[in-house]
């Protein structure tokens, strides 16, 4: 069972307990994972628990009956069901949860029940019922539960059916029989209920003596073996699909009728295996059907030639009425065995893997008797025949030919191109799915790997190449598991060859991950990015909608020609994708897909800000299938968001170095008020320590680590499976440990990154306001001109103007800081910036220690390297200990 049928059971049970609240089902699902055991069914354990129950409950007769009726439809699972019920009668304590819950449940549908009103016109609560009105009112109820639960005639069951399989196979409709086929009953080899075998007179039989009585009795028998009534014994209406009974005249002598009823079964199996052969041969009921069918009309034919035989002998004289028991009893056998499995089959309304299940059960549980597993081996044979066929070309060229639906893989119709559209596609889980009811019980085992199998062929065949595989073999049934085993072992070791070496090798995935993936949405190509940033520095800051996406395109062509990306042969692959919403709120969309705050997300406002190219810039990749069953959507909006929670870094810091650059050119002036400047410079430089250590952290402790890990395990993949687990795990990973999977963590870092920007802004408008630069410029004597190099006099004459300028340029300096409250501003940035970095590192630590994400310590560790943070840490951590206390009551 996997891990998804263990949530939706769980979930299932929960619900129909109708246990809300206390600690869910996400506790009971991992009990459930860690202490299960496979259950071996035995006929031994399975019995057991049969008469342990019978024991136990208080309608014995009831359990055992409702157990046969559903192990002849064949219910899978059910003796594990019934060793669990076995197990749950012996702990005392469920069993008083159970039976009080059920009583609650028992309530609240009487309460339902009462204040719905019924149809029943009862009599009135002061009369009486006479015993012949109850009588009639159960014969009422009996006749209404009858018709509610008889079977729909054959007729509405093929239509249905014809109906389901012309749908999946449009514009290729199945064949039917001609309606004369079902038009015609004598044309069937069952009894005609109404007609007579001749229209002589009957005489009394009663009044014949005892040879004649028998050998007319044997005459009718020999009829009535073959599906004709005889004058004497004739067969009764069916009702629903019960067996056939029949009606031997009463005056029959007594010791004669003894013997009649011990061969009629004989004629009833006949009649019930006719009726079988008849109906499953229509083309509705698939082909495994039919075949098995076929195999009892073979079967059948020669029962016939046995019953011409008797008859032979009865025009000569030779056919007593105990030779005709003596003959027909090794017959009897066989007719009783394909009488119960067309029973079970029309019963558990069998179809393809459904029927072979059954038929293999009943082959392995009649060991020990030699002739009747003969005879079931060789109707499993001739039925798995083309179920088989339809295997064997799935396992061995990708290929599924399933026009009546009974095959255990299903087939939908879904577009591969939606791969690069749909975040959430799934075409690669929902393309191909298994059908749990349509495995045949002996391939159980190995179902997951025959849908591999044929999934990794077909992708190669829908690529434009031929694969048949070298090692295809005729699959035929047989008991030994083993030779299923081998082959399909075989098949799905040379599909998984052929897939992998076609993705590696053929299609360069590798070559793609590495050479594209990493160096551009992993930032891992340090010159391009320089230069690609140098030359949309302006473009990007302008709203995103203002910006020209073809002039980003042409600036990303130019920065991938002129840098060592050129090399890079799948660099026209790479083109610019502007967001409609910052990293936040597509952080949010993703976690909330497939849950119940999607619609309210999706239908949301992208933001109530404009954003900046910044905010909204990322890179898009075009990849082509097959490629795209590995680098999907799903998988490109990963990277896109480690690429921009990256790129928006890299930019802050950008901006930081600027305002170094900035500062350097101040620090030459002797300013009066020197102090509010330097804690400018210390603010700046914390600031970029963290910024730094923050990418330093994510590029070379979080990616690069990972990344290794992620080549080793692609070498080691055997299967396409495993590369896209091993991707999936790596992208995982990634978005984890660079705090993109909490919400919180993210919005807390955005705050800081906010700070960052606006902190760099403010010193650059009060850079540009003293017009350092531009002044110097304006003083500076040029050191040659037309007349030749400056002289002493007009060097001495410059020194004393710079110095000069140095002098009013600080007092203005000052006077700006007194009149704009400049330090008070660069109180509240520090202010502002220390909050939220102490809040980062006290979520961290907290989330490090409570879920275990022991990397995140090592962004504490770079960013506290000197114990800076700790006393502060440790006195949040004491207040939230305090809050968190209960408090004492007062004396």
């Amino acid at each position: 069972m996997n891990e998804f049928r263990i949530h939706h059971d769980v979930n299932e049970l929960l619900s129909l307990l109708r246990v809300h609240g206390g600690e869910g089902a996400e506790v009971y699902i991992d009990l459930l994972q860690k202490n299960r055991t496979p259950y071996v069914t035995t006929n031994v354990s399975a019995h057991s628990a049969k008469v342990k129950i019978a024991e136990f409950t208080r309608t014995p007769e009831d359990f055992l009956k409702k157990y046969d009726e559903l192990k002849s439809k064949n219910t899978r699972h059910l003796d594990s069901l019934v060793y669990l019920l076995s197990k749950l009668t012996e702990d005392k304590e469920t069993l008083h949860y159970l039976q009080q819950n059920a009583k609650e449940r028992a309530e609240l549908a009487a309460n339902a029940a009462t204040s719905s009103t019924t149809n029943f016109s009862m009599p009135s609560s002061t009369s009486k019922i006479s015993l012949q009105e109850l009588e009639e009112l159960r014969k009422q109820l009996g006749s209404v539960t009858a018709n509610s639960s008889a079977q729909q005639p054959l007729e509405l069951t093929r239509k249905i059916l014809r109906e389901k399989q012309n749908k999946k196979n449009s514009g290729q409709p199945i064949p039917v029989f001609p309606s004369w086929v079902y038009e015609r009953p004598a044309l069937l080899g069952d009894f005609l209920i109404g007609t007579s075998l001749s229209t002589d007179t009957t005489v009394p039989i009663g009044t014949l003596p005892l040879a004649s009585q028998e050998s007319m009795i044997v005459e009718d028998l020999l009829y009535v073996l073959i599906g004709v009534d005889g004058r004497y014994i004739t067969a009764q209406p069916l009702v629903g699909r019960q067996n056939r009974a029949f009606s031997v005249d009463p005056n029959l002598d007594l010791s004669i009728k003894e013997l009649v009823t011990r061969i009629l079964p004989v004629a009833a199996s006949y009649s019930s295996v006719t009726r079988f052969i008849e109906e499953k041969s229509s083309f509705e009921y698939g082909q495994v059907n039919h075949a098995l069918a076929a195999a009892m009309r073979t079967l059948i034919k020669e029962y016939m030639i046995l019953i011409t035989q008797l008859e032979h002998l009865q025009r000569q004289g030779l056919l007593s009425l105990q030779k005709l028991w003596f003959y027909i009893q090794p017959t009897m056998r066989t007719l009783e065995i394909l009488a119960s499995l067309a029973t079970s089959v029309d019963k558990g309304e069998c179809m393809g893997g459904s029927t072979l299940s059954l038929l293999h059960d009943k082959t392995f549980n009649y060991t020990g008797d030699s002739q009747a597993q003969e005879l079931c081996l060789y109707l499993t044979k001739a039925a798995s025949v083309p179920y088989f066929e339809i295997l064997e070309k799935w396992i061995y060229r990708g290929i599924i030919n399933d026009p009546y639906s009974e095959f255990m893989v299903e087939e939908h119709e879904l577009q591969k191109e939606k791969i690069q559209e749909d975040y959430n596609d799934k075409y690669w889980d929902q393309r191909y799915t298994v059908v749990q009811q349509q495995i045949p019980s002996f391939l159980q085992k190995m179902a997951d790997k025959i849908l591999s199998t044929g999934k990794y062929l077909n992708v190669v065949r829908e690529c434009g190449r031929d694969v048949t595989c070298p090692v295809a073999k005729e699959v035929i049934y047989t008991l030994k598991e083993r030779a299923y085993v081998e082959q399909i072992e075989k098949a799905y070791n040379y599909a998984s060859k052929v897939l992998l070496d076609f993705l590696m090798e053929e299609k360069e995935l590798v070559a793609h991950l590495s050479r594209s993936i990493k160096h551009y949405f992993l930032m891992d190509q340090g010159d391009f990015f320089v230069h690609f940033m140098d030359l949309t520095e302006e473009e990007l800051k302008k709203p995103v909608d203002d910006i020209i996406t073809t002039r980003l395109e042409a600036l990303l062509e130019l920065a991938l020609r002129m840098s060592t990306a050129n090399t890079d042969p799948f660099k026209d692959d790479l083109k610019i994708d502007l967001m409609p919403h910052d990293l936040i709120t597509q952080l949010l969309r993703v976690l909330a897909i497939e849950t119940k705050q999607e619609k309210a997300i999706i239908s949301a406002d992208p933001t109530e800000l404009t954003l900046s190219g910044l905010e909204a810039f990322s890179f898009d990749y075009i990849v082509k299938w097959p490629l795209s069953l590995i680098i999907n959507r799903k998988a490109l909006t990963r990277y896109q968001m480690l690429f921009r929670h990256m790129f928006y870094c890299k930019h802050v810091e950008r901006q930081l170095c600027n305002v170094w650059i900035s500062n350097k050119t101040a620090k030459q002036f002797s300013l009066h008020s020197a102090k509010w400047f330097a804690g400018a410079f210390t603010l700046r430089q914390r600031m970029l320590n963290f910024v730094q250590n923050i990418q330093y952290y994510m590029m070379f402790e979080v990616m690069e680590p990972t990344w290794h890990i992620l080549e080793k395990n692609l070498k080691l993949a055997s299967n396409i499976d495993d590369v896209l687990s091993h991707h999936t795990s790596f992208l995982d990973n990634c978005l984890k440990d660079c705090m993109l999977t909490n919400p919180e963590l993210l919005k807390i870092f955005s705050k800081l990154m906010s700070v960052c920007v606006m902190f760099t802004n403010c010193m650059q408008r009060f850079t540009q306001s003293m017009k350092l630069d531009s002044e110097l410029e304006r003083l500076t004597l040029e050191h040659g001109t037309m007349l030749g190099p400056p002289t002493e006099e007009e060097r001495a004459e410059e020194a004393a103007k710079k110095k000069l300028t140095n002098k009013l340029l600080a007092e203005h300096a000052d006077n700006l800081h007194l009149t704009s409250g400049f330090e008070a501003t660069i109180n509240k940035f520090d202010s502002n910036f220390s909050t939220h970095l102490l809040d980062l590192l006290d979520k961290l630590s907290v989330y490090s220690t409570n879920d275990c994400e022991h990397s995140m310590l090592n962004i504490i560790y770079r960013l506290d390297f000197n114990g800076f943070y700790t006393e502060r840490l440790e006195h949040m951590s004491a207040e939230r200990s305090q809050k968190a206390a209960p408090l004492l009551p007062r004396l």
